[in-house]
């Protein structure tokens, strides 16, 4: 686990800084814009901007990392309703990462509420008269429990973890049940991968899932929720992704193996597989004489 002193800022197109994680070979954020991705990738997939005019709302942040995602969110929900209660709760494996985007003041775009931000990274608790947030440090595995265990429903899940072959162990059939638990009945999970697996587990816990504009790359991100109205409809070509073996689901029964073995359950699993390679699924349409 590094220091903040080890991340260095990234400046991406939209003049927004993220960092680069040398542990999962990845950047933190698209480098199209860390604060446009924040806002199309998840404050507007969860339709925050039609929920703000409830009387209060709940935030469940998985992976809160540099709190672009929660920031993005209390800027869109206070300028549609300044009087909203909101209740965010933050899980963060590395406290570093926070505290390191406080310190290189990545999110001075929040305005008046930066303030938040940094008692948020530094204490882990934030309060104000419109405002408790909470900000648990440890593996997600362990943490959705707690948040489970307490009772919190929310209006918004945002499942913001590195991609699903560099951290396998949040994007699990296991985990995203505990997540799904932790949503209300019209909530809504968005995230930005649309992975086959990952979207194969997500409907594996009851919800239904809808496609979302891609921002930054090529393939869209996916939102899912209980209730099935709004959902932007799959594609064709995303329904028969969902048939292959890229659709095989990353498993981790007791919310404890690493990595390495979750992937290699997989790739067993896939070997043994009657389903459609995904390999001939691509062929039909990425081949040249589709494009």
């Amino acid at each position: 686990m590094k220091d903040f002193e080890d991340f260095v800022p990234q400046l991406t197109d939209d003049g927004s800084f993220t960092f680069f994680s040398a542990d999962y070979g990845e950047l933190f954020h698209s480098s199209r814009g860390a604060r446009e991705e924040a806002l199309l990738k998840f404050v507007q997939p969860a339709l925050l901007a039609q929920v703000a005019k409830k009387p209060s709302l709940r935030i469940l942040d998985i992976c809160y990392g540099l709190g672009y995602n929660t920031a993005a969110a209390l800027t869109t929900i206070w300028a549609i309703n300044p009087n909203c209660w909101v209740e965010v709760v933050g899980l963060e494996l590395n406290p570093a990462v926070p505290q390191a985007a406080i310190t290189h003041q990545f999110l001075s775009w929040a305005g008046e509420s930066t303030p938040i931000f940094s008692k948020l990274a530094m204490e882990h608790q934030a309060w104000t008269d419109r405002l408790k947030a909470t900000l648990l440090i440890g593996d997600a595995r362990v943490t959705i429990g707690l948040v489970q265990q307490s009772g919190f429903l929310a209006d918004a899940v945002f499942l913001d973890p590195f991609s699903p072959p560099h951290c396998p162990q949040l994007w699990t059939m296991e985990f995203l049940e505990r997540v799904s638990l932790c949503l209300c009945w019209d909530g809504r999970i968005a995230t930005y991968s649309s992975a086959a697996a990952v979207r194969t587990a997500l409907l594996a816990t009851g919800l239904q899932i809808g496609s979302t504009p891609p921002v930054g790359r090529r393939s869209p991100g996916t939102v899912a929720s209980w209730v099935t109205y709004d959902l932007p409809a799959l594609s064709q070509q995303e329904q028969e992704h969902l048939h292959t073996r890229a659709a095989i689901p990353y498993r981790d029964p007791y919310l404890c193996d690493s990595a390495t073995v979750i992937l290699q359950r997989r790739q067993e699993e896939q070997r043994a597989s009657q389903l459609e390679p995904a390999s001939h699924w691509r062929k039909r349409y990425y081949s040249p004489l589709n494009n």
